[in-house]
């Protein structure tokens, strides 16, 4: 199975690292969020890779560079004339991910310990184009199920808006945790192009299509802020 690791975005909120680095390089326990990543995906069987750039992207090729691709199979998908978000990116990406099999999508700076096994087991048996790992945990936004686990709307938490593909019958709120199971078959399914989230395009095709979350309890930890990072470090060694 193919990874594709979201790494491009700018990290506005880990100033002053972003100012000068990728947030995709930021240290845990003096290990770079990306190679921790990869590790990661590795210790599931994952070696063929896809990483996109923009923000400083050429210190991330230098970082693959000097340390071999750590053995694997990585490809870049060069954002670097215009940041294209996760929806964008995903669509930029498409040359190296439309091979009929299904790929797995992480956000560089997310710290988890899912067990990617079952989320793709998960994925196989709902046989969705789109699997989305979610946990009961504090976040601004929720994206709300059904009893059946299928992505039915969205929640700001703090100011009470919500999307919804049907009436809100006691929907469980659960917040994403930034990876994703995907199959292929999403391409043709996307309508939006240039610069979009892809969870835009999940909201649009709930209305129409299953799409189904994988209820998680592990470790996860969005490393967005230094604060995050200090957190991160009790947990990730």
């Amino acid at each position: 199975m193919k990874a594709l690791i979201f790494a491009a975005g700018k990290g506005t909120r880990l100033k002053p690292f972003t100012d000068h680095h990728p947030k995709a390089l930021v240290k845990v326990n003096g290990i770079p969020l990306l190679e921790r990543n990869i590790t990661y995906l590795k210790g599931f069987g994952i070696r063929d890779f896809v990483i996109n750039i923009h923000h400083f992207g050429d210190q991330i090729v230098d970082f693959l560079k000097k340390n071999n691709n750590f053995n694997c199979n990585i490809e870049i998908s060069d954002e670097t004339d215009e940041l294209l978000e996760t929806g964008g990116g995903l669509i930029f990406a498409r040359k190296f991910l439309d091979h009929g099999e299904d790929f797995l999508i992480m956000n560089a700076d997310i710290l988890t310990n899912i067990d990617i096994n079952s989320l793709v087991a998960y994925h196989k048996k709902m046989k969705d184009f789109a699997t989305l790992a979610v946990s009961d945990r504090e976040s601004s936004r929720k994206l709300l199920f059904n009893d059946n686990m299928v992505l039915r709307g969205w929640l700001n938490v703090q100011t009470g808006e919500q999307r919804l593909a049907e009436f809100n019958k006691g929907f469980k709120a659960l917040a994403f945790s930034g990876v994703h199971c995907i199959n292929p078959v999403i391409f043709e399914k996307i309508k939006r192009t240039g610069k979009f989230s892809v969870m835009e395009e999940y909201l649009d095709l709930m209305h129409t299509e299953h799409i189904h979350g994988f209820l998680h309890e592990s470790i996860l930890i969005d490393v967005g802020r230094p604060e995050s990072v200090i957190e991160a470090e009790k947990y990730f060694k």
